[in-house]
C-alpha cells in the first residue's frame, strides 16, 4: 500500500517534472524568438542610424551649397546695383544731352531765321 502511494507520488512528480520541462522548452523557444526579434530590431535600428547619418551629411552638404549660392547671389546683387547706378547716371547724362540738343536746335533755328531775315533785308536794300 505504501509502495503504491510512493509510486503514485513518483508518477505525479514525474508528471509535474514533464510539465515543467515542457514549459521550460516553450519558454526557451519564446526566449529564442525574442532574441531573434531583438537582433532584427537592433539591425533595423543600426540601419536607421546609418540612414540618419547619411541624411544629415546630405543636409549639411546642401546647407553649404545654399550658403555658397546665397553668397554668389549677394555678390551678383551688388554688381547689379553698381551697374544700375552707372546706368542711371548714363541715362541722366543722356537726358541732359538731349535737353542741350533741343536747346541747340532751337537756337540754330532761331539764328537761321534771324539770318534769313537779315538776308531778306539785305536783298531788299
Amino acid at each position: 500500500k505504501e509502495l503504491l502511494k510512493y509510486k503514485q507520488e513518483a508518477r505525479n512528480l514525474q508528471g509535474i517534472k514533464d510539465a515543467l520541462q515542457q514549459r521550460l522548452i516553450q519558454q526557451d523557444a519564446s526566449v529564442l524568438q525574442l532574441k531573434q526579434e531583438l537582433l532584427r530590431a537592433n539591425m533595423d535600428k543600426e540601419e536607421l542610424r546609418n540612414q540618419n547619418v547619411e541624411f544629415w551629411l546630405k543636409v549639411e552638404e546642401r546647407n553649404q551649397l545654399l550658403a555658397e549660392y546665397k553668397k554668389e547671389l549677394c555678390q551678383k546683387d551688388h554688381h547689379l546695383q553698381q551697374h544700375q547706378t552707372k546706368l542711371d547716371e548714363m541715362l541722366r547724362q543722356l537726358s541732359e544731352a538731349s535737353f542741350q540738343q533741343v536747346d541747340l536746335e532751337w537756337e540754330l533755328e532761331h539764328k537761321e531765321a534771324l539770318l534769313a531775315h537779315c538776308m531778306k533785308r539785305d536783298a531788299e536794300e
